[in-house]
């Protein structure tokens, strides 16, 4: 447990005293890790800080469990003293102010693309019990359920779902179906968006005779709003009222922001966190049901996801369409193999593969990271980071892209600034 704990953060911790921790004697019973990813001068994570600390207060004196239970603060702080008088108000760790590169690495990890943000991570292996730990926090103030970890999607669904015509079905009617868990709210113009086109896919996939259901988890304001909103849908809704279930649904699949599509097997095991995306690529619902593609064409509605970890972009000369194709073929053994490995060990991909052609989706992203104009030219991407790691060779093979993936795995490439 000790030695993976230092691999995550290093062997020093920070305290709100200066004093340095010693992550190999954080605890020997330790088995659960919070990461609070937070920042100083913004107001939510204050906020939300006084929450926390009246919730580990009182774990850590009351809950049978107190001694399993250790949170760290990750932050995104650029002052180092607004950083410190942040810590002062904390009572657990932090990783030291100095230590940027850690900080995006955990970042990357564990797909972090809001503050403020708390996961929690099994404290020997690292992998997420819980990805949406702010709303643990809230509805479980007492640590009654911990360590929050997963449960089965029939059992947090379990219960009645309403259609829009006020008839009811049962959470055990979803059996044997596919499954779209779908948080979306009216106030949110993308969602709204999805919304239509996700009624003319969902309406494909039923006349080609697919089990397939989609259940609306509301993000609105009002119940009113809710009723509005869900008169446009075709499919089924937990209950606006059944506040309780809404939220372990968030909690379960650890929704940062809406619209979110979470597609499921027929036995409730995810298929990808990437519905919308896969949506939007397929309007004809040719893929259905949509797993993971080892790499995409870059688009307007996949570019999202450059923001959420590093990418692998190859650009290549190419305007017409099919003409990626070859690129395509390049670099995907290595991303079957990437994805492979992790799904293996049932962790997240590290890395994902895009091929961009010449248009005005790739010509942006080139400005925007000041990147050269030569086709070919092989890429990573780190947005959040603000990184570029460039490979810039007159031929590309697939022995160069994966050297080229290896290397950055290994953390052997140095970075440029975009």
């Amino acid at each position: 447990m000790s030695e993976f704990l230092v691999s995550l953060f290093g062997e020093r911790l920070v305290n709100s005293e200066k004093a340095e921790v010693d992550v190999q004697s954080l605890g020997a019973k330790l088995s659960l890790v919070g990461l609070f990813f937070g920042c100083s001068l913004n107001a939510p994570c204050k906020q939300f800080n006084g929450s926390l600390c009246e919730f580990y207060t009182r774990f850590k004196k009351a809950c049978e469990h107190k001694d399993k239970l250790e949170i760290v603060f990750i932050s995104s702080d650029q002052d180092q003293k607004h950083w410190q008088d942040f810590l002062q108000e904390m009572p657990w760790p932090a990783l030291p102010f100095k230590d940027r590169h850690k900080k995006m690495k955990l970042w990357n990890k564990y797909k972090v693309t809001s503050i403020p943000s708390l996961v929690f991570v099994d404290a020997s292996t690292g992998k997420v019990v819980c990805r949406n730990g702010l709303l643990v926090v809230r509805d479980d103030p007492k640590g009654l359920e911990f360590p929050w970890g997963p449960k089965p999607f029939a059992e947090v669904v379990a219960g009645p779902l309403l259609r829009n015509n006020r008839q009811t079905a049962d959470g055990t009617s979803l059996e044997g179906h596919y499954v779209g868990v779908y948080f979306s709210a009216h106030w949110c113009p993308p969602c709204r968006s999805l919304t239509r086109v996700l009624v003319e896919s969902y309406q494909t996939v039923k006349e080609a005779g697919q089990k397939f259901e989609i259940v609306f988890v509301s993000a609105d304001r009002s119940e009113e709003s809710f009723k509005q909103y869900f008169s446009e849908m075709p499919w089924l809704a937990v209950p606006y009222s059944d506040e309780g279930r809404r939220s372990r649904l968030n909690r379960l699949y650890g929704i940062q922001g809406i619209p979110t599509l979470i597609l499921l097997d027929t036995e409730g095991h995810m298929i990808s966190r990437q519905g919308r995306v896969e949506v939007l690529n397929d309007p004809e619902c040719q893929l259905f049901p949509w797993h993971p593609r080892p790499v995409l064409e870059l688009s307007e509605s996949n570019a999202v996801q450059l923001h959420e970890g590093p990418c692998l972009v190859l650009f290549v000369d190419a305007e017409e369409e099919g003409e990626l194709e070859p690129a395509k073929e390049l670099i995907q053994p290595i991303a079957e193999k990437i994805m492979a490995k992790y799904k293996a060990k049932e962790e997240e991909m590290p890395l994902l593969f895009f091929v961009a052609g010449e248009d005005d989706m790739s010509d942006s992203l080139r400005d925007y990271t000041n990147l050269p104009e030569a086709a070919p030219l092989l890429t990573i991407l780190d947005m959040s980071a603000r990184a570029k790691y460039v490979r810039d060779v007159e031929e590309i093979t697939p022995a160069e892209v994966e050297q080229f993936v290896n290397d950055f795995l290994a953390e052997k490439l140095k970075p440029e600034p975009i």
